[in-house]
């Protein structure tokens, strides 16, 4: 059974064994977003609520807003997109993770859609 959990908005999270959060975008949004060439990550340390804008993504194609998934602090960032944005083209699951966070509530992503709610959902666009 896969660790990830995914949102209405196209992004995942892992729950690492440390009990922090990663996230990235989902293989879906990357494809809908196309070539990514810039994105805009916050600082570490800085606090979010549920719904906070988060990060900044461009694409040739779009620009868009990746919104907080829970409240919580980041804890790292993927610096390495700085240099290398279009990893999460060709790796959104592994290399191309945006950032790693605290939640304040851990548990707040168990409600969050599975792989087959989330493929049935995106099977349903």
């Amino acid at each position: 059974m896969s660790r990830l959990r995914f949102t209405y908005d196209h992004q995942w999270l892992r729950k690492e064994d440390d009990s922090s959060l990663t996230l990235g975008i989902t293989d879906y949004a990357q494809e809908q977003l196309g070539d990514i060439v810039y994105i805009e990550l916050p600082e570490i340390g800085h606090r979010f609520q549920l719904g906070d804008d988060l990060a900044v993504i461009e694409s040739v194609k779009a620009s868009g807003e990746i919104r907080m998934p829970v409240a919580g602090s980041i804890r790292s960032i993927n610096e390495r997109l700085a240099d290398e944005p279009e990893i999460v083209n060709s790796e959104p699951y592994e290399a191309g993770w945006l950032l790693c966070l605290e939640a304040n509530e851990v548990s707040s992503i168990d409600s969050l859609m599975d792989d087959e709610a989330y493929q049935t959902y995106i099977d349903d666009l």
